[in-house]
């Protein structure tokens, strides 16, 4: 059967789930371990849903369903019942996001396997008092804005590590750029003089990451850039202004 595009699961679920039920079904289910057939019956009208990984979740009958485009959703051993959404605990009044806390997680260690020769870093001149990594796109106007404040965040002892994202696919003007930032000799210079809508000398006639972090920053859920992934985990999707992500780095501004 074809692969469910890991885009459309959301839209294809959200309306149709009945919370309940899985909490009703699940609860008298076998909690010894993860069903060994449950992705095989994770079809949704004829297509298996792209799956990366199911866990046991903290409820008991519920399994946490990883997919290959980075959501979670929540099935019965069954896959009859499935949730979309976050799971939250009541921790004492409080209410933890279990689902974004693992999700963190997942993407910190995802971006730890990407050393820095594999990207572009904007250090500050002295002390580091916080790292981000940022997907980017040359061409898109809103990761331009946001690299012009790169100097200020440095100064403000931020790191910021570039990733490549091309918008429009492996194919698009994006895509030529960055494997063109990849291959320069001064790879923060290009990457400055690009985004200043100034042309850069030489092709993309070296092997570059670009490809790969493209399909990494897919596998974390990214949809568009800028997106930056702070030390926590967290993803922030779009612009944001330097003063509010100091903010929100818990550094002073």
């Amino acid at each position: 059967m074809s692969k469910l595009p890991a885009l459309s699961i959301r839209s294809l679920l959200t309306g149709t789930l009945l919370a309940g039920a899985v909490l009703a079904q699940g609860a008298q289910a076998d909690d010894a371990g993860v069903p060994k057939d449950l992705t095989d019956h994770l079809v949704v009208n004829g297509q298996s849903m792209p799956v990366r990984s199911v866990e046991a979740s903290p409820v008991s009958g519920l399994y946490e369903v990883q997919l290959e485009g980075g959501q979670t959703l929540y099935s019965d051993r069954e896959g009859k019942y499935l949730l979309v959404g976050d799971l939250y605990r009541n921790d004492s009044g409080q209410m933890v996001n279990l689902t974004e806390q693992k999700q963190q997680q997942q993407r910190l260690a995802l971006l730890e396997q990407v050393p820095d020769k594999d990207t572009v870093v904007f250090r500050p001149a002295g002390k580091v008092k916080a790292v981000i990594n940022v997907f980017t796109d040359t061409t898109c106007p809103y990761c331009r804005k946001f690299h012009e404040e790169v100097p200020e965040l440095n100064k403000r002892g931020v790191e910021v590590r570039y990733l490549a994202f091309p918008r429009a696919g492996m194919q698009g003007e994006g895509a030529r750029e960055l494997n063109q930032v990849w291959c320069s000799d001064n790879r923060t210079e290009a990457m400055t003089t690009i985004k200043k809508d100034k042309k850069i000398k030489g092709g993309a006639s070296c092997d570059t990451p670009v490809e790969a972090q493209f399909a990494l920053g897919k596998q974390i859920g990214i949809q568009g850039t800028p997106a930056l992934i702070l030390p926590d985990g967290r993803m922030i999707p779009g612009y944001v202004p330097v003063d509010r992500l100091v903010s929100m780095l818990g550094l002073k501004n």
